[in-house]
């Protein structure tokens, strides 16, 4: 047996799993019966005889503690209110009500889930009980990854959530944090005949002034028989978000041309040797910002989703079950920004009257000869997902029983266009920043920014992209009864998973006297141009390749600039003829893998009482061998790399009741979760920019850890129960950045071709030379430690008041976690002039901090009110601080400081057929602020996204 099985593990496996053998002397109360597929949370279920009938949004609350109460391990869940009426317009925003989870934004919408601190790379999705990989391309990063995207689906297409924090044998492998499952309709639960549901609802965000339509329906239908079910259900909508804010692009240290009349050069401006002196070398070991900036980034969305689901059910044995997803995903990002392009140009840049800080940032400054910039850039983007899954579940007899499952998905992530146009003004004087106040700098440009004469146009880029993941699974899942209160289940399955992306460029810089032959491709520039002879590094501006921005409420300070020109896309594109340039190969980021699993596990269950206290338990082994198939391009070789690898993973869940109403969890397994996708490529890209390739690595292994969890839930009246948890991941193996420096560029492997053209690397390819390249990868690593609690409460207040107090009902949980792991990272320059004259390189340095993505504390909590017909929510999410990973240019750990955000909603049941709403999301239109040092927490950018209202009305019939 593999080493990385822990023999302790094992030993504890088998301990608890002796207890499945023991004869059980009880029949087992409903309550404590092992948790239902998701698809038997019915919309219509009959309540038994004895129950309180409640709906709407207290009816959600009930149904999900029931599928909490009658699991074995530890499981949440959150349920429709109604047919396609989830109770958040968001699944990451329903999602973060649960104890242990957290959320990441994006343009003001929940994107993607932490669970137990662990990030989404570490959570398996499922949508109807297949595995799902949703990418999508919008957002600051796009996801091309393992991990789920929730933004891409409306809510309004699934009936619930199912969250599996423990794992079991029988559930995929794949997650150290937890198994997602996503359910939509179950047309067999519901009544016979027809059923339909619309909903019709205007969303205004008051940062944009702009009102998009959300509107969803299903369609349904069952025979009377209760044999055969069909469903179809829709969900459309479309927004306008403002991003608004500012954004350092990372601090650096450089050294100036001079600081405060002191020439730090013996020639000025380029080339000639550094002069040391108490001025120059301050300012070059100084960190300071490498493209301060305000501006706008418009999101414009357009989300189109449907299900279908067809059931069949000839007798009570056979069902036979077909479920297709469609999501389409448009999304156009626009961005303008007025600037200064310090990185790389620090060397012509003086420096007058700068001001440090303690932490060793230059924070304010005058800067002449500097590199004005204005940019515009547009990204229009094309998410496309299909997924086809069939289930047979049969009755063999009255004990035996077994579900076929097989499938497929495919999800296309196309960006056709991303173009930027670049403005410059090369020799700017009089520019200014003031980061004293770090979220809300003031940057004041010294001469016109919105004079056309003043700039030309420098840079034109457009970087086309796609990215395919593609999925098949075939499962053979069965139950045997071997006695009452005691089940065997075993299974097999097999999966395939692809991923592939490849990228293509048009990028240029635009060459002096107009650039018209390195426009067209030409190496070498002409000195003849048809621009003109006044052209100096680019084409002249004229107000027809121009338009003026103006900023709107940033979170900018007074005396701060607020206009400038940028390109004019239409114009500048047809002028260059962009478009009609031939793609070059980005040769760095051709490259896939192909990830085949198989495998197979066996469970026991069982339940009964020992020594007068019941119990149930669930204990198995799981094991999968995981066939691995990489490319990418290695020098200018395109390269393939196979490995295969095998895991066993035993797990065990114990459920305890000391009374009726109290249970008690324990549960160990041993888990894991394959590398990310991009880092299992060779090959790689560069950074000609900031001197850096990184490269892949298709031996990684994977992440390998030991859970542990034990929990007591107490149930003391409908709707209402009281949780706490202790939870532990004892990581063995974990991956880790790594570097060297003081490379050459051919010393990397990267070819040529991965620069981009408009890089200053390609633009001076005597930097090609210089020992002054990192190549950068992620290597194995030591293992990690993360230990935490949860805690919950939901406490209907009609436990102990009547008529008007005793409709409201509170929902609160807290999660506070600490973690450990060591990091090898690029920390600051601490030498301003070495032997050879250059600047000193960035040094190794070993950091100890928390996991990535751990926020140390978590609160939710929601006041509800619920009569039956009108009802009211206020929702508060507070998340604390937490870093993301390495950063770059000399800067530790990089990522985002604490968020508070509060939303709202209230609707009316004006009879049994109508329900109007009125939702509002994020009222407090929080600022999400990034930072890109944890230890200084320099600022990397401070945006806001406006406040979301939606006004609506449902239908059903």
């Amino acid at each position: 047996m593999p080493s990385h099985v822990s023999r302790v593990s094992l030993l504890k496996m088998a301990l608890l799993a002796g207890g499945a053998f023991a004869a059980p002397s009880l029949a087992f109360a409903q309550d404590a019966t092992a948790a239902p597929e998701p698809q038997a949370v019915a919309e219509d279920a009959a309540p038994p005889t004895d129950a309180i009938v409640v709906t709407g949004f207290r009816q959600s609350l009930q149904a999900a503690i029931n599928v909490k109460k009658n699991a074995v391990g530890a499981v949440d869940a959150i349920v429709a209110e109604d047919i396609a009426k989830f109770p958040d317009q968001n699944l990451a925003e329903s999602l973060q009500r649960i104890p242990g989870i957290s959320i990441s934004r994006d343009a003001g919408e929940g994107r993607a889930i932490t669970v137990r601190g662990l990030s989404s790379q570490f959570t398996r999705v499922r949508v109807n009980g297949m595995e799902t990989v949703a990418t999508s391309t919008d957002g600051a990063s796009a996801n091309r990854d393992r991990a789920f995207d929730f933004n891409v689906f409306a809510s309004e297409l699934f009936s619930s959530i199912v969250v599996h924090k423990t794992a079991e044998a029988s559930l995929d492998e794949g997650s150290l944090g937890a198994v997602v499952d996503l359910n939509t309709g179950n047309p067999l639960g519901g009544k016979a005949g027809f059923t339909g549901v619309a909903s019709v609802v205007g969303t205004y965000n008051d940062l944009s002034d702009y009102v998009g339509p959300r509107l969803a329906g299903l369609l349904s239908w069952r025979n009377d028989a209760g044999t055969f079910g069909i469903s179809l259900s829709a969900a459309y909508q479309k927004t306008r978000v403002l991003e608004l804010g500012n954004n350092s692009v990372r601090w650096a240290q450089a050294r100036f041309d001079s600081v405060d009349g002191t020439p730090c050069f013996t020639r000025p401006n380029s080339g000639g040797t550094y002069v040391e002196s108490d001025a120059c070398d301050e300012a070059a070991l100084a960190f300071h910002p490498r493209i301060p900036r305000y501006g706008e980034v418009k999101h414009d969305r357009e989300r189109l989703g449907i299900t279908g689901s067809v059931q069949f059910a000839p007798t009570d044995a056979t069902k036979f079950s077909i479920d297709g997803l469609f999501s389409r995903f448009d999304a156009k990002r626009e961005e303008q920004w007025g600037e200064v392009l310090l990185r790389s140009n620090e060397r012509s840049i003086d420096v007058v009257d700068p001001v440090y800080d303690d932490n060793g940032n230059m924070v304010s400054a005058t800067l002449n000869d500097a590199w004005v910039r204005t940019e515009h850039y547009l990204r229009k983007s094309r998410t496309e997902f299909y997924q086809v899954g069939g289930t047979w579940d049969q009755d063999i007899g009255d004990s035996l029983r077994f579900t076929l499952l097989g499938g497929f998905s495919k999800s296309n992530a196309e960006i056709p266009v991303e173009t930027t146009m670049i403005f410059d003004d090369r020799d700017a004087q009089g520019y200014s920043f003031d980061y004293t106040d770090m979220k809300h700098p003031k940057l004041t440009f010294g001469t016109s920014v919105t004079d056309p004469a003043n700039f030309q146009l420098a840079e034109i880029r457009d970087r086309p992209s796609s990215v395919v993941n593609r999925f098949k699974t075939v499962q053979l899942r069965t139950e045997w009864d071997v006695a009452e209160g005691f089940t065997i289940k075993a299974g097999g399955m097999w999966r395939r998973f692809n991923f592939d992306t490849e990228a293509f460029t048009r990028d240029t810089a635009v060459c002096g006297n107009g650039g018209v032959d390195r426009i067209f491709g030409t190496i070498n520039c002409s000195a003849s141009s048809v621009f003109g002879p006044t052209a100096v590094y680019g084409i002249p501006v004229t107000a027809a390749l121009g338009q003026v921005f103006n900023l709107g409420n940033a979170g900018q300070p007074a005396g701060n600039t607020n206009s400038w020109l940028v390109p004019n896309l239409d114009a500048t594109t047809a002028l260059t003829k962009l478009y009609e340039r031939p793609l070059a190969l980005d040769a760095g980021n051709n490259r896939g893998v192909q990830e085949t699993t198989k495998g197979g596990y066996l469970q026991f269950d069982a339940k009964g009482e020992l020594l007068g206290l019941r119990y149930a338990l669930n204990a198995g082994m799981r094991y999968v061998k995981t066939d691995q198939s990489s490319y990418g391009l290695v020098g200018s070789v395109q390269t393939t790399v196979k490995r295969s690898y095998e895991d066993w993973l035993p797990s065990a869940n114990l459920a305890l009741y000391p009374t009726e109403n109290v249970i008690v969890r324990a549960a160990i397994a041993d888990v894991m979760t394959r590398p990310t996708l991009g880092s299992l490529t060779p090959g790689g890209s560069a950074d000609g920019f900031n001197y850096r390739v990184s490269t892949g690595n298709p031996y990684l292994e994977p992440y390998r850890a030991t859970n542990y969890d034990l929990g007591v839930e107490w149930y003391f009246a409908p709707q209402a129960v009281l949780s706490a948890a202790w939870f532990k991941k004892a990581v063995h193996t974990f991956t880790r950045s790594a570097s060297i420096t003081g490379l050459t560029y051919a010393q990397t492997g990267a070819p040529i071709s991965s620069l981009s053209p408009n890089s200053p690397a390609a633009l001076n390819p005597s930097q090609l030379l210089e020992d002054r390249w990192t190549l950068a990868t992620t290597v194995n690593g030591e293992g990690a430690t993360l230990k935490g609690w949860e805690f919950a409460a939901q406490v209907p207040f009609k436990i102990f008041a009547e008529g008007f107090l005793g409709n409201f009902g509170v929902i609160a949980n807290a999660t506070f976690i600490s973690s450990s792991a060591e990091y090898e990272l690029q920390g600051p320059i601490t030498v301003a002039r070495l032997p050879n004259g250059n600047l000193g390189p960035l040094n190794n340095v070993t950091l100890t901090s928390t996991l990535a993505n751990v926020s140390k504390r978590a609160y939710n909590g929601t006041l509800y009110y619920d009569d039956g017909r009108f009802s009211a929510r206020v929702m508060g999410t507070y998340r604390s601080a937490y870093h993301e990973g390495a950063s770059g240019t000399g800067n530790l750990l990089e990522g985002y400081g604490s968020m508070w955000n509060v939303d709202a909603s209230v609707r009316y049941k004006v009879n049994d057929w109508l329900e109007v709403s009125v939702e509002g999301n994020n009222l407090l239109d929080t600022y999400r602020y990034r930072y890109t040092d944890i230890e200084t927490q320099r600022n990397y950018e401070n945006n806001h996204f406006g406040r979301n209202i939606l006004v609506g009305a449902r239908l059903k019939y």
